[in-house]
């Protein structure tokens, strides 16, 4: 028989006020069965006239004050982020049957932090951060891998290439957390965590 927390669920829901420490077990499970990128999750955004977007980007970080992932701050995302501060994530995570959904304000991150991640990317990463005008039309390929050859001349030092303005990080601090198991016959099982002031309440959602 599947043993149970305080509130009827599946034990992997734990007991627990705060959804941080049940995200970073949740995470980690992810990352033991997970055949590829479980730090992958859906972001969506919307724009200036209220058209929601969506697309996958990874994580880069988390604690608690929030989920952190970088971009082009001038690709589609990058601009509704500016113009609309807010955002939603969604894990999916197929092998343990469970997702996570996030909702919350989205800021940009210190320069420094910015900074430092990106000195740990691969360096073709980082050439791809300069040649990359994210989200515009280009007339063909070829217009883009010029303008990486042109970076990787400008560029040669691996270990001295500097972070883009066009380039940081977000941190998307949450209001909203649900965690979602899979139950047979749709009877899933959904734990919704909203912060109210400085602190977390929890409740258990039908499915």
């Amino acid at each position: 028989m599947n043993k149970k927390n305080n509130l009827g669920l599946d034990i992997s829901f734990m007991d627990e006020n705060d959804p941080f420490v049940v995200f970073k077990q949740w995470m980690s499970e992810a990352e033991k069965n997970e055949i590829n990128d479980p730090n992958a999750v859906a972001l969506a955004t919307v724009n200036a006239s209220n058209q929601p977007d969506v697309r996958i980007v990874l994580l880069k970080e988390y604690n608690s004050d929030g989920f952190t992932f970088f971009t082009n701050l001038n690709s589609k995302k990058g601009t509704d982020l500016k113009q609309t501060p807010k955002a939603s994530m969604c894990f999916h995570w197929k092998s343990l049957l469970r997702q996570v959904r996030i909702s919350g304000t989205i800021s940009l991150i210190p320069e420094k932090e910015a900074d430092e991640y990106f000195n740990t990317r691969p360096y073709l990463s980082k050439i791809g951060a300069w040649s990359s005008n994210q989200s515009k039309p280009m007339e063909t390929r070829d217009e883009f891998l010029k303008k990486i050859d042109e970076f990787k001349n400008k560029y040669s030092d691996q270990n001295n290439i500097p972070r883009p303005k066009h380039w940081s990080g977000f941190l998307l601090s949450p209001t909203r957390i649900e965690f979602w198991k899979d139950v047979e016959g749709r009877l899933h099982q959904r734990l919704e965590y909203l912060k109210e002031s400085n602190s977390w309440k929890k409740k258990v959602l039908y499915p």
